[in-house]
């Protein structure tokens, strides 16, 4: 079997709103063909028209080639030496950043075909199963645009999460910093005060994560600040400080017994050995889709499993990258959750309408994905709706930028 062909659809949400800090908005759907008429689906969580770009590029020597060409007559069955050829062979503006994304998608559809020319699911190709099932938290995003505004729906989500069964929940608290949401810019209280009141209401048994995107200038005002949620029993504490600042996340990981978890941005094992190594965090979170694909995830989660560190992957897009991180999640043995964007309460269509039929939640727990490849069925329907709208938003970006 070899890899015909891969078709680049850019999707985005009718609604779309730029002032959000929600990239469910929007995504790139990757289609990967074969002669044998297998088709693999991917995406990523980066800007789609980026990696449209670089997919479809083309390249004039062997240190910067597209990725289409680097593709075509390889074998889909051989994702690992396929991953590497295309890192080896677009190096020059590949080796990371949306080049990786790009890769990432590509090597998504690429195990999906696989299992599917197969007829296994993905993780029993990546060694087996080392859990009896996986464990989501409900990542909660909240609406409003005041303070009082983001506590009662908070409230309301984290009570709906704990009625469909969720164990454990993440609370997005991002009133402070550069991707506050809805341009709230509150200080550190507001922050303690939002985990105070979700604590009293889900009761000392609920697991509770906090994000607070990236908000606190260096690793001592974060440190002040964790200190004062310690009593709240967080699980751990996501993106405190820049991906960039692993001295500052050494400092902050070693002064506090709250774990420290990082990692939705970065790219390649040899970002995440920096993490580990340097920064030192407790929990890694790589983003299937933006570190690489299921194959480079792989090696992240074995260089964190030998360093004694946990892996709970990040995922904010679809039921495609969902699948995919459930795969991961299901051959990995220090993965004790992954991150769950529930339907009911997206905001984004495209989260509740894109794929056909998703994994579902029963008793806090997803079962192993049991069909083969990846899973799931693309919703072809929801593509169109959500392509038309794409267009338009490219038609209007060529029109400011007087194309």
């Amino acid at each position: 079997m070899k890899i015909t062909g891969v078709k680049c659809s850019v999707l985005v949400v009718p609604d779309c709103n730029t002032d959000a800090c929600d990239s469910s908005q929007d995504t790139i759907v990757v289609e990967v063909f074969t002669d044998e008429g297998i088709t693999g689906i991917g995406e990523v969580d980066s800007n789609p028209w980026a990696i449209k770009a670089h997919i479809e590029s083309a390249g004039s020597h062997i240190m910067n080639l597209g990725l289409v060409k680097l593709l075509q007559g390889q074998d889909p069955t051989q994702p690992q030496a396929t991953w590497d050829r295309l890192y080896t062979f677009s190096a020059m503006a590949g080796r990371r950043g949306a080049g990786i994304c790009a890769i990432g998608a590509l090597d998504m559809a690429i195990w999906d075909i696989y299992g599917k020319a197969t007829q296994r699911p993905v993780w029993e190709l990546l060694g087996g199963a080392r859990q009896e099932s996986i464990t989501p938290y409900a990542s909660l995003i909240p609406d409003g645009r005041t303070l009082d505004g983001q506590r009662e729906n908070l409230l309301r989500k984290l009570k709906w999460a704990q009625d469909v069964g969720f164990k454990a929940a993440k609370l997005e608290i991002c009133v402070k910093g550069p991707y506050s949401h809805n341009l709230l810019q509150e200080g550190n209280n507001a922050i303690v005060e939002l985990v105070a009141a979700c604590r009293a209401a889900a009761g000392p048994e609920m697991t509770l994560m906090l994000d607070v995107a990236y908000c606190w200038a260096d690793w001592k005002e974060a440190l002040g600040v964790i200190r004062r949620l310690e009593k709240y029993d967080l699980f751990f504490v996501e993106t405190p400080l820049s991906s960039d600042d692993l001295d500052g996340y050494a400092r902050l990981s070693e002064a506090t017994g709250v774990r420290i978890a990082a990692g939705e941005w970065l790219q390649t094992r040899f970002e995440f050995a920096d993490l580990m190594d340097r920064g030192r965090v407790d929990v890694v979170q790589p983003d299937v889709g933006r570190v690489g694909g299921i194959t480079e995830a792989m090696r992240v989660v074995q260089m964190a499993l030998d360093r004694g560190k946990l892996v709970v992957p990040h995922c904010w897009k679809t039921g495609i990258g969902i699948a995919a991180t459930a795969h991961v999640a299901t051959v990995s043995a220090n993965c004790p959750y992954i991150e769950f964007l529930p339907a009911p309460v997206a905001y984004s269509q495209l989260r509740r309408e894109l794929v056909v039929e998703e994994l579902a939640i029963d008793g806090g727990k997803i079962a192993l994905p049991q069909r083969p490849g990846l899973g799931i069925e693309l919703n072809r329907s929801a593509m169109e709706r959500f392509s038309a709208e794409a267009e338009k938003w490219q038609l209007a970006a060529q029109a400011v930028n007087g194309i």
